[in-house]
């Protein structure tokens, strides 16, 4: 546990030294590393049965939203899937891009030529009020909010180099106490929002919407755990990954000049100064690698677990119920074997000829099977409509670290604020 505290990267290196399959122990855990793509298939997609999602209950898990897609198994995550689904089409998504297109423009115009600004703390402002206004019809103006306060808590509690992520909630920690209060004053905001929905004669056709008078195959609605869960897990995820993967996508493109103007190149050919339509995204066919590329470089979530609900076999070694499989996405997505000069930004290596000759499970942002992320469709469009609209009207000039440090928490984030100045 030392050495995964502190440094999950350097441990990983240490780990694959040993095989593509390692087992060891943390604490009363078994654990078991793979650095192949064939076994995060097997452990994902062919055998996902015998597994469910591990949420490190015996170190006091992470439950801020129990009730969640995220969180739940069996038979009541599967309904909840069925519901959700129709929410994430692309003819649904295509309802949600005018919101998309409106706030990055606004955010534009908040920025004074010549400001310096955090990027993280701007890319996790527009993907929050975009998520909030086209799922809940909810405005946020303000960057400090309890969401990104929640979402930060969180992040802090899941550092492995933390000790409160290996101690219960009720442990008075500093961090313990930050996330159990963010937490409850997020809670509290959903009820409040689910509150004044309910009692409102007006119903917008959004995700709240479709929650409160959704049913599931037996015939009753969500309870209002269900409901406020999944309000607070889309709150989220919907905020943190997809803010981070524009922040590192600006962080390379700032080092990438020649990268910066050919996706340049793309956006005036395409788009000749307008904003996206869903019809021109298909066209995006660099801004796409440029996402692809830098969330190859800087997966949003790096690793992944699964806990086998039976004893299970990997590549040939038996590991008994209980073990739970460790994914390191951020070693898979820079192996060599799978990517020519697997550290350096390459856009370019996104043909259609190198995904179809690459392994299943080389490249999962997403995750991969059953359990892939739901809002995968939704983050991709929001990613090219966000960069089109606003590499047409800045330029970003890097004034932090090119390459800061980033740690291995729930998602991956910077430890340092990443700055830029913008010149419009």
């Amino acid at each position: 546990m030392h050495h995964l505290a502190r440094d999950p990267f350097a441990f990983h290196d240490r780990l694959e030294k040993y095989g593509q399959i390692v087992e060891y122990r943390i604490g009363n855990l078994n654990f078991c590393s793979v650095y192949h793509p064939k076994y995060a298939k097997q452990i994902l997609i062919t055998d996902s049965d015998d597994y469910t999602k591990f949420f490190a209950d015996q170190f006091g898990g992470q439950d801020i939203s129990p009730s969640g897609i995220i969180f739940t198994e069996g038979e009541q995550w599967r309904r909840q899937r069925q519901t959700l689904q129709p929410m994430f089409t692309r003819d649904r998504i295509s309802e949600y891009t005018s919101i998309m297109v409106e706030y990055a423009q606004n955010l534009i115009r908040e920025w004074d030529d010549g400001a310096v600004i955090s990027l993280r703390e701007e890319m996790s402002y527009l993907t929050l009020r975009i998520i909030s206004k086209s799922m809940f019809d909810l405005e946020i103006s303000e960057r400090d909010n309890v969401i990104g306060r929640t979402t930060d808590a969180l992040n802090e509690r899941s550092d492995p180099r933390n000790l409160s992520s290996y101690l219960p909630r009720w442990v008075p920690t500093p961090t313990n106490l930050r996330f159990n209060r963010t937490a409850s004053e997020l809670q509290e905001k959903v009820d409040r929002i689910i509150e004044e929905r309910t009692t409102s004669s007006e119903r917008p056709n959004d995700f709240l919407d479709h929650l409160l008078s959704a049913a599931g195959t037996d015939g009753e609605g969500l309870s209002h755990e269900e409901i406020r869960d999944h309000l607070i897990t889309f709150f989220i995820a919907g905020d943190d990954t997809t803010s981070l993967a524009l922040t590192y996508t600006w962080l390379l493109l700032s080092q990438h000049p020649e990268k910066r103007e050919k996706l340049d190149e793309e956006h005036e050919a395409v788009l000749g100064g307008d904003s996206p339509t869903l019809t021109d995204l298909q066209e995006l066919e660099y801004t796409t690698a440029v996402a692809k590329e830098a969330m190859r470089l800087y997966p949003p979530a790096p690793q992944l677990y699964r806990e086998a609900v039976d004893p299970v076999e990997i590549g040939g070694y038996q590991f008994p119920a209980g073990t739970v499989a460790s994914i390191p996405v951020h070693k898979i997505q820079t192996d060599r074997r799978f990517f020519a000069d697997p550290d350096t930004f390459e856009p370019e290596r996104w043909t259609d000829e190198f995904e179809t000759e690459l392994p299943d499970c080389a490249y999962i942002p997403f995750g991969a099977g059953p359990r892939a992320c739901l809002g995968k469709r939704f983050a991709m469009i929001e990613l090219k409509i966000i960069i089109s609209i606003i590499a047409q009207h800045v330029d970003f000039e890097l004034l932090s670290d090119p390459d800061p440090e980033v740690r291995a928490s729930l998602t991956l984030r910077p430890n340092e604020e990443i700055t830029m100045r913008v010149r419009k």
